[in-house]
């Protein structure tokens, strides 16, 4: 990587774990806007359960500006492709108006599309190869990809038959349509870290107050408004726990509680996993016990002095 002055900051962490305080704190301090980087927090209407918590983007009363929150319906699809293109329009507005980048999410595969700049295109539907990928079976399909990809990360696009069709679709039409390269992030990144009992009771902690809040009337304010269950079970973790609920599925709410409690543990065992694997191939990370967001503050101000407010040099 570069080692030219960095141009933006990056704050990643598993879920519950602060993220979305440090990074608003953290861009008020420089000047700075939020840029998500939240698979589900790119839809309207997933609200609750995605903890988007837009009450948290202000500090002292003075509004924390955001992107690539609430950008596109729910009766889309949404691609790691499409946030890397809104990506890169956001991150060059920003730091063409001298604005400070300051990306907070724990989606990994958004993170590391727009940190290690991954070359991907737009390709149209090939129906020759879609006839020919129909005669394969759902093992052959994974093969071929595997071959297109030899490094896959995005495993979801092996659960679905459809999606591992255009999952080879884009990977062929890749080889001969290599796009230019987008902006160079040269980033500081910050992690949030606690303890894992810690965090356990966090996770717990938010979902009943996510439960409170009307996370089951959340859900059913969507499915009455023509989303499909199985979209909804597709998000993962809440949209997909309530759903089953609401239909029965799981019998009542102490069992809701339970399992989804224990799968929101489990993914951010894999956020974490995923965090290390980028460490272990280059990123540089400087964690953050529990999210202090002073300790952030003179991190930061050693990277952007020119940045630093009287508030920031008194933290």
């Amino acid at each position: 990587m570069s080692q030219e002055r960095k141009n933006c900051i990056v704050v990643l962490g598993p879920t519950a774990s602060g993220k979305t305080a440090l990074g608003v704190g953290l861009a008020h301090a420089f000047g700075g806007e939020v840029v998500s980087a939240d698979s589900r927090q790119v839809y309207r209407g997933l609200d609750i359960g995605s903890g988007k918590d837009l009450a948290e983007y202000a500090v002292d009363g003075r509004p924390v500006r955001y992107h690539l929150i609430d950008v596109v319906d729910l009766i889309r699809e949404f691609s790691v492709f499409d946030y890397q293109r809104l990506f890169y329009e956001a991150f060059q507005g920003l730091v063409s108006g001298n604005v400070l980048p300051v990306v907070v999410g724990g989606t990994g595969l958004y993170l590391e599309a727009v940190l290690k700049g991954y070359r991907m295109v737009e390709a149209p539907e090939n129906s020759e190869l879609r006839g020919e990928l129909s005669a394969l079976s759902d093992e052959e399909l994974e093969a071929r990809l595997r071959t297109l990809k030899p490094d896959l990360h995005n495993v979801t696009d092996l659960r679905d038959r459809e999606r591992t069709v255009r999952a080879i679709e884009i990977a062929e039409h890749s080889l001969g349509h290599m796009p230019a390269p987008g902006p160079e992030l040269r980033p500081l990144i910050l992690g949030t870290r606690w303890e894992r009992e810690v965090l356990h009771k966090r996770i717990a902690q938010r979902l009943k107050e996510r439960l409170d809040a009307g996370l089951l009337e959340e859900v059913e304010g969507l499915l009455a408004g023509g989303v499909d269950i199985e979209k909804l079970r597709s998000l993962g973790l809440e949209y997909r726990f309530v759903a089953d609920y609401l239909d029965g599925t799981i019998k009542n709410r102490n069992d809701l509680f339970q399992k989804l409690n224990g799968a929101i543990r489990n993914f951010a065992k894999r956020q974490e996993t995923w965090f290390r694997r980028m460490e272990r191939n280059g990123a540089e990370i400087t964690w953050i016990s529990e999210g202090e967001l002073g300790t952030a503050l003179r991190i930061a101000a050693a990277e952007f002095p020119e940045r630093v407010s009287e508030d920031v040099s008194q933290a």
